[in-house]
């Protein structure tokens, strides 16, 4: 499955993480700085063991002692400095991060809602969570750790070649084949990451369609097959998980010998010169405590070539998101409060068109409700009306301009749009209700959610307004979450309204008393109605047939009952399978399912 948000290049990604590092241009150069300092008070040791061992026919306790808290004062010089140099290392991590995490939110929330619908959650999910964590881990940890890495690993063969520059020939061996490893791992490592991260994604999407679409899936005894799919795409996932394991294998594997051949070559080879009278003893002792501490670096710096071969990826898909072409938009304002959809197609896939030729003018301040099979194309119809979806081909506009044209802002003071699908955030209930309007009073925010006959729950909240709901806050049911949404609208105040499914989560008596409430309040405005609750259709003074993509009827409840065609069949049959009291108990729109 090919993702519709893009994946940034390998230059884009680092340009955007060194962008990120050079606001912290002090903290990298204190770090530097501390861990030359410290990776020299560690070079003292070895040059303190020569000493030793090319006078200790002469050795004094007088020059043990002296050597000891030479020896201790280095010691100590190198942990204090380190420790230094990781806590800067650590953060201008952690800056970075943060900066990049800030960039990511903010080329999120203004990514086109179309590009984000046809996109899913999976995708987009994956990269927020497990690409940004992956991310984090080297961000963090691996900026200090290479960092000491690489600047102890640079003094040590300096050190080495200061003290037996003969000796120091030992590392030459060594560099050809970790290059060539290098090299050969990193070609592959970065695609193969990516793709892994990417069939990840496929099946975190898969997962998160079943577990939404649960009830759908039974009904249609469609288990099976969506078993089957999953299972199929977590196979591809481990088959790339076994591709980027046997990479890390034959990497470490052919790296193993840079551990070990600089200490033993320099031991033989020292050995050599020692009988031929051209090197001390206590000079060879120092070489190969230097060539020793080459291990540790090393060691790191290869360590961490997988992690950072992870990170580029997940970085690359972090930042691709802010490669997703900007939504074209314009500064028209609508001249009027008229929504009109002329001649609309659209289709999700080129080859297959959703609606056909949609024709739909509603008088300002009418009301309209839309119903049909399931299927059929309301919902989609909702979310072109709103202005999630451009068109293939006609336009829907409002007041003159094209309705996904308009900015969000300026859209949503327009035509608004409430659906089933309602998020809270963890915040208090009064941040929560002030995302419609900011400078909203409590008196206003406690009006609507009398309006929207939600008083009931309001009450049982523990501290009113203060009360924190969403995740990780306070648990509520559904149908007040569902109240807290319409509240959000009144407060929002769009003279046009879509709403798909709005009161779906209410039983149907509480339905029709939150519909009688808010009827009031919506007085004056354009209501367009996604509705399966049919008493809604007969209060509404339009009503919409959709079926197939088409609109097959247009009229009164009336006007359509007497025509005898597929509203007067939709209708018999919801009288007839619906428990619900007589249209003459009903007032006002009501939302419904979503198709």
């Amino acid at each position: 499955m090919a993702s519709i948000l893009p994946v940034a290049g390998g230059r884009a990604a680092w340009r955007s993480l060194r962008s990120g590092l050079a606001e912290r241009r002090g903290l990298i150069a204190a770090a530097i700085a501390l861990q030359i300092a410290a990776s020299a008070a560690g070079l003292v040791g070895p040059q303190l063991l020569e000493r030793i061992i090319n006078s200790s026919g002469a050795l004094t306790d007088a020059t043990i002692d002296r050597t000891a808290l030479l020896f201790s004062i280095a010691l100590v010089v190198q942990t204090v400095f380190t420790a230094g140099a990781r806590a800067c290392g650590a953060l201008t991590g952690e800056y970075v991060l943060a900066r990049m995490r800030e960039r990511f939110i903010a080329t999120v929330l203004a990514l086109p809602i179309g590009i984000v619908e046809r996109a899913g959650t999976g995708d987009l999910m994956t990269r927020a969570s497990t690409d940004v964590d992956d991310m984090s881990q080297a961000v963090r940890r691996g900026v200090p750790e290479l960092l000491v890495a690489s600047v102890t690993c640079v003094l040590a063969i300096v050190a080495l070649v200061v003290t037996a520059p003969i000796l120091g020939l030992v590392v030459v061996p060594v560099i050809p084949p970790l290059v060539l490893a290098t090299r050969w791992y990193l070609h592959r490592a970065r695609p193969a990451y990516q793709r892994e991260a990417a069939a990840q994604a496929v099946v975190n999407a898969d997962l998160q369609e079943t577990v939404n679409a649960a009830r759908t899936i039974e009904s249609l005894r469609l288990g099976a097959r969506r078993i089957a799919q999953t299972d199929d795409d977590i196979r591809d996932w481990i088959a790339w998980e076994r591709r980027t394991l046997r990479l890390r294998t034959v990497f470490f594997g052919s790296c193993e010998a840079a551990y070990i051949v600089p200490l033993v070559l320099c031991i033989l080879f020292g050995g050599l010169l020692v009988i031929h009278g051209q090197l001390s003893i206590g000079a060879v002792a120092a070489a190969a405590l230097y060539a020793q501490q080459l291990v540790s670096p090393v060691d790191t710096l290869l360590a961490w070539q997988d992690e950072v071969q992870l990170a580029s990826a997940s970085l690359s898909r972090v930042v691709g998101v802010s490669e997703v072409p900007p939504a074209e938009m314009t500064e028209r304002i609508p001249l009027d409060q008229l929504l009109v959809a002329d001649h609309v197609h659209f289709a999700y896939n080129e080859d297959a068109d959703v609606l056909h030729g949609i024709d739909l003018a509603p008088e300002v301040g009418a009301r309209l409700a839309v119903v049909g099979p399931s299927g059929a194309g309301k919902s989609t119809l909702a979310l072109l009306l709103a202005g999630v979806h451009a068109p293939r081909t006609g336009a829907v506009e409002v007041g003159g301009v094209e309705t996904h044209l308009l900015p969000p802002e300026r859209l949503r003071r327009e035509v608004a749009l409430v659906t089933q699908e309602h998020h809270l955030f963890a915040c208090s209930l009064r941040d929560n209700l002030r995302l419609a309007r900011a400078d909203a009073s409590d008196r206003q925010l406690l009006a609507v959610l009398e309006a929207v006959d939600a008083m009931q729950a309001f009450r049982a909240l523990p501290s009113g307004l203060d009360t924190v709901i969403g995740s990780g806050g306070m648990s509520i049911s559904p149908g007040f979450a569902q109240q807290i949404a319409i509240a959000r609208l009144l407060l929002a105040d769009p003279h046009t309204l879509v709403l798909d499914e709005a009161t779906s989560l209410l039983d149907s008596r509480a339905a029709r008393h939150l519909e009688r409430s808010v009827a009031v309040l919506l007085e004056g405005r354009t209501v367009i109605a996604i509705s399966h609750r049919l008493h809604a259709a007969h209060d509404a003074e339009v009503v919409v047939v959709v079926e197939d993509g088409r609109i097959s009827e247009y009229g009164t409840h009336a006007e359509l009952l007497s025509a005898g065609g597929a509203y007067a069949r939709l209708w018999s049959t919801w009288r007839q399978e619906s428990a619900e009291p007589g249209p003459q108990e009903s007032v006002g729109p009501s939302a419904s399912t979503a198709d």
